[in-house]
């Protein structure tokens, strides 16, 4: 499926590494699909390509390219890493609601549905050709995320339980292993319309915030204990006496599903 760029402004959800990932980008990693390329859009002094969720400020030029100058940054902010699901100063997780049959049901038709669609996606190869591009492929990463930009778009005005924004997969050897898929929302969204997409009682949306960000020049040689995803500064004003940008919401809603898990416990799990 060929992507044609798309000239409006919207959110394109995808994982907090963005702007704190230092890619090698002459180097390669044997796991890494292969895909086309593009420059990095910018916004406030950062490399903002395909930063999904960024609330209808940007545009979406196309696939994510390697941010130049950003060595060590990565290791600091866990690019893609699963890890970070917890409540913390830079996770906001939508709150429980009490379980209901219903919302059982409602949960289990759509990891039915999304175990259908993405079943042909066990090929890492078939969901690069009809336009997933690996995310960040010059990191290591426990789970890699493929995104279909075209699914991003149409997430910030629908919800199709067949057409996840991103496909998770884990590296193997020879290639990938698909476990399992991310949806996601504006970040303009209340917890009213997150449950209409997914059930709160069976699912936690995550939102990446209080994030603070140096300017572009500094990523070589910024602190990255101090900045980013997983850095300690976590207000405006540490921000501002830091030098650095703050960002009080960075990304959209996301949630994640692994619906090829035996365990019925395990499907919507962080």
């Amino acid at each position: 499926m060929t992507l044609h760029p798309i000239r409006r402004s919207f959110v394109v959800p995808i994982l907090g590494a963005a702007l704190a990932v230092a890619a090698a980008s002459a180097v390669g990693t044997p796991g890494a699909a292969q895909g086309p390329g593009d420059s990095p859009a910018t916004q406030g002094g950062h490399d903002m390509s395909s930063m999904p969720g960024m609330g209808g400020e940007h545009t979406m030029p196309g696939p994510p390219g390697p941010m130049p100058g950003m060595e060590g940054a990565g290791a600091a902010d866990g690019a893609m890493s699963h890890e970070h699901m917890g409540m913390g100063p830079h996770m906001k997780m939508t709150a429980p609601r009490p379980r209901t049959a219903d919302d059982q049901r409602r949960a289990d038709a759509i990891a039915q549905t999304l175990r259908g669609a993405i079943a042909k996606y066990r090929d890492y190869r078939v969901a690069v050709a009809e336009g997933f591009i690996q995310y960040l492929p010059n990191i290591p990463q426990p789970m890699y995320h493929f995104t279909n930009y075209g699914h991003a778009y149409q997430a910030e005005f629908s919800f199709d339980p067949a057409r996840p924004t991103s496909l998770l997969y884990k590296p193997v050897p020879g290639g990938f292993e698909l476990a399992g898929a991310m949806y996601t929302a504006p970040r303009r969204f209340d917890e009213a319309q997150l449950d209409e997409r997914v059930p709160l009682s069976i699912a936690s949306w995550h939102q990446h915030v209080n994030i603070c960000l140096p300017p572009k020049s500094g990523y070589a040689t910024a602190d990255w204990q101090r900045f980013g995803f997983k850095g300690t500064i976590a207000t405006a004003s540490e921000c501002q006496a830091s030098g650095g940008l703050f960002h009080p919401v960075i990304f959209g809603w996301m949630v994640h599903a692994y619906p090829f898990e035996k365990d019925p416990a395990k499907i919507w799990a962080n």
